[in-house]
């Protein structure tokens, strides 16, 4: 597939087994096309066959292939984007509706170098409403949103920033914390459906408590190699899976 223009925004998919998540993330981006002002990268981990049936029904979407790691794999894209702006999805997620428009109002913004959505999460229950409170005190007092929120960042500035670091955990808070000493963040209040599926498979109180105890040592000095093998020992996901 080649281009006709440049678009405003490259959305960027890392993707292990996410055939179903992407797409319904997919679907829910409607009217993606090579002329139009935001560009689909998907950049698949895992040589998924199950992706050739997504690639046939999506001819308007890049389709790359990469190393498993989600830093690797978001860099990858990036080096292929046309996009002024860029911004990373995970697969289990949903854009909001708007969601360009938005990133086209940031942009009008000089002193802002990127920002995110609002975590929402797809369920119903009282503990997907306490987490969701958490994550906004995070993102509203310490200016520090997580990969499954969209962040979206202009190219020049990733770029200068030279992207994401290829670790196993922890990349997206390392370019997080990175990306504040840039300029201003946007937190946008437009909301990111997540899926559940990680806190209804290991237990709300496990992965939430997990999560929180990965944080806190990464924020003590543990490196990410060895809080991946922390992580993975204690079986929250099967070795090779992706954190999201």
């Amino acid at each position: 597939m080649t281009r006709t223009s440049e678009p405003l925004i490259s959305i960027i998919i890392p993707v292990l087994h996410d055939a179903e998540q992407l797409s319904r993330l997919i679907d829910t981006l409607p009217g993606i096309s090579v002329e139009g002002s935001s560009e689909i990268i998907v950049v698949d981990g895992g040589a998924d066959p199950a992706l050739a049936g997504l690639r046939l029904r999506c001819p308007n979407i890049y389709w790359l292939q990469s190393t498993i790691g989600r830093g690797v794999q978001m860099n990858h894209g990036v080096a292929v984007a046309s996009g002024r702006w860029l911004c990373f999805v995970h697969a289990d997620t949903c854009l909001p509706v708007g969601w360009d428009d938005e990133i086209a109002r940031v942009d009008a913004m000089s002193n802002v170098v990127g920002g995110s959505f609002r975590f929402v999460l797809d369920a119903e229950n009282w503990q997907a409403r306490l987490l969701e409170c958490g994550v906004g005190w995070r993102v509203r007092w310490l200016d520090l949103p997580f990969g499954d929120q969209g962040l979206f960042v202009k190219r020049d500035v990733f770029e200068a920033m030279g992207g994401y670091k290829s670790w196993p955990l922890m990349e997206d808070v390392d370019f997080v914390r990175r990306l504040q000493q840039r300029g201003r963040l946007w937190h946008s209040d437009l909301p990111i459906r997540v899926s559940p599926r990680r806190w209804r498979r290991d237990g709300w109180f496990f992965r939430t408590a997990c999560n929180l105890g990965l944080m806190m040592l990464y924020m003590a000095g543990m490196s990410p190699e060895r809080l991946a093998r922390i992580y993975y020992r204690r079986n929250v996901r099967a070795p090779g899976q992706q954190n999201s």
